[in-house]
């Protein structure tokens, strides 16, 4: 009896993890819905590979029965283009945070990219993509998921960016004294902190994406015009043929979707990510999702996920800088390299610059380019104009809600829904109040431009009040900091970055936007208000590319001198001078 007393011993450790690891009621739940979402995936997938030909048989009907899964094929898509932004973002934000040269690359770059309306993108890689699966589908389908990737990514990187930026210094000490390496730092210290404010600007990207989902959906770029399944190509139909109730259904259509990944998909991660946030306290409340306790209730979806997990820890382990080194200051470089490197980044803007006068100038003069850039002025007063309106509206809600989270839990969903809200559903009502009342084309539809960026202003304020420490507040509290000093000694300071990042990303949206918003159509009634936006509509419309080209280079002009004068300086200040200690 003795000699089997060891392995006694040894079953009941076993038996135990049988009986931990049994199925109970959270697996057969989960299993359900994760067997339904695989199966969504497989039939939202079904068909990209045939002939394009197949697109011309059976083309995009207003039928109500195709509703559901043109919303299957939307949101595919969408999710696809928020995957490949997520990890473009990982990359890039953080290659720009931790190199001062490849930050003077990026950045600039960034304000670029999104700088550049997604039609201008559709107009040169529509052919690139058809061409890489010629004749089929799947080139178009890599087309529109790129161009709602452009509608997602810029705003994900900059968040990032902005919080790699503000790490709190004790914080970056301590990581620098334990001489983290590269890999560990980033995921011991960079990316938990960074990911509350990550996780609200994934939904603002995926609520923007349906802003442009029209545009990259029913593609039409001078003689080639293609129209893929999906919400966009419905409303784009609709608003052709003047048809308000299936206007009314592809909204209906849209509610439920962004309520249906609002559940299933962001209230679990804000809910997980909530343990990310830099507090010294724990919060009273924090924010639930039924969704996020179910998968915490199951036994055998943590054994699933386990190789995962047991891969990172394994690359962790074999990080060749995985001991504690000596913390080691980087070295300044040289001056004969800092002055090579500064040439030949000029030498760099030089030849592009000259690239793309060579292109403009072979069709076109100087006055067509003193003609645009008095068309971007009129663009950049409407920008100015409604970011300070669209600021002193969100920026109160935006830190009552971020403050209290049972209110965001409720209009979380909400607010995803009003930023995905398509401008183009709001056309009609335009056009038909601006023709009734005989309004100004050119006052009158710049609300149009705000309609979907002002959004990034309003997620932004919501993630910077909730990253604001429990203890800072509570301290605030009991020594009676109201009013106005509340404002200037608390909220301004906690909100300031992710505000920066807010404005700066509803901004850029908004010169983006212009080429929806300034050139509007309800059926065969078209109006036009001068701008730049309806410069490069119009000139992508008719397949010219020269024009193209010169009004997408005069609105990165524009939007690049902007950043640099205006926001750039208000990034340094933040970080300067409003960064936790």
């Amino acid at each position: 009896m003795t000699e089997m007393t060891p392995i006694a011993r040894g079953v009941r450790p076993f038996s135990r993890m049988l009986r931990l690891t049994a199925p109970n009621r959270a697996d057969a739940i989960a299993f359900v819905l994760l067997a339904g979402l695989a199966m969504l995936v497989f039939r939202g997938a079904e068909g990209i590979a045939e002939p394009l030909s197949r697109l011309q048989i059976e083309p995009v009907t207003l039928d109500p029965l195709y509703l559901p899964y043109y919303a299957l094929r939307t949101t595919l898509r969408m999710f696809a283009a928020l995957l490949a932004s997520l990890v473009f973002t990982l990359v890039v934000a953080t290659l720009a945070a931790r190199s001062r040269r490849a930050g003077q690359i990026i950045v600039p770059a960034l304000d670029i990219l999104q700088s550049v309306p997604i039609l201008g993108f559709l107009t040169f890689t529509v052919t690139f993509f058809m061409g890489l699966f010629p004749g089929r589908i799947l080139g178009v389908e890599l087309a529109a998921v790129f161009a709602i990737f452009t509608s997602q990514a810029w705003n994900m990187a900059f968040s990032f960016y902005q919080s790699l930026r503000s790490v709190p210094s004790d914080l970056d000490e301590v990581s620098r004294s334990f001489g983290l390496s590269p890999v560990r730092r980033f995921l011991r210290l960079d990316l938990p902190f960074a990911t509350p404010a990550l996780v609200w600007n994934m939904m603002m990207s995926m609520s923007g994406g349906w802003f442009f989902v029209v545009a990259s959906e029913a593609i039409t770029v001078g003689n080639t015009t293609v129209t893929l399944p999906g919400i966009g190509s419905w409303l784009a139909l609709a608003i052709t043929q003047k048809d308000f109730v299936a206007i009314g259904w592809a909204v209906g259509a849209m509610a439920a979707v962004i309520l249906l990944y609002d559940q299933l998909v962001f209230r679990p991660i804000v809910a997980w990510a909530d343990k990310f946030r830099f507090e010294q306290t724990a919060s009273a409340e924090r924010p639930r999702s039924w969704a996020y306790d179910l998968v915490r209730r199951t036994r055998l979806l943590s054994l699933l996920f386990a190789p995962i997990i047991g891969l990172g820890r394994l690359l962790l382990i074999l990080d060749p800088g995985g001991g504690h080194r000596r913390a080691t200051k980087e070295r300044p470089a040289s001056r004969i390299s800092e002055l090579a490197w500064q040439a030949l980044l000029a030498a760099a803007v030089i030849f592009a610059a000259w690239t793309i006068i060579g292109f403009v100038m072979r069709t076109l003069n100087w006055g067509d380019a003193l003609a645009v850039l008095g068309l971007a002025c009129l663009t950049m007063i409407r920008v100015l104009v409604l970011i300070a309106l669209a600021s002193l509206i969100w920026v109160p809600i935006g830190v009552w809600i971020g403050l209290r989270p049972k209110w965001a839990e409720r209009l979380q969903p909400v607010a995803q829904f009003l930023a995905a809200f398509p401008a183009n559903v709001l056309f009609p009502f335009a056009v038909i109040l601006i023709v009734q009342w005989k309004l100004s084309p050119d006052v009158w539809l710049s609300p149009l431009m705000i309609l979907g960026t002002q959004w990034y202003i309003l997620f932004n304020v919501i993630a910077g009040a909730s990253a604001i420490p429990t203890d800072l507040r509570e301290a605030a509290g009991m020594f009676g900091v109201r009013g106005w000093q509340w404002w200037r000694q608390v909220a301004l300071p906690g909100i300031f970055p992710y505000y920066v990042t807010g404005a700066l990303t509803a901004s850029g949206g908004s010169w983006n936007a212009s080429i929806v918003a300034e050139a509007v159509s309800w059926g065969d009634q078209k109006l036009h208000a001068s701008g730049l936006g309806a410069y490069i509509a119009d000139a992508t419309t008719a397949g010219d590319y020269p024009r193209v080209a010169l009004g997408v280079a005069a609105m990165s002009l524009f939007v690049i001198a902007f950043n640099r004068l205006l926001w750039r300086p208000l990034y340094a200040f933040a970080e300067r001078r409003l960064r936790l200690a």
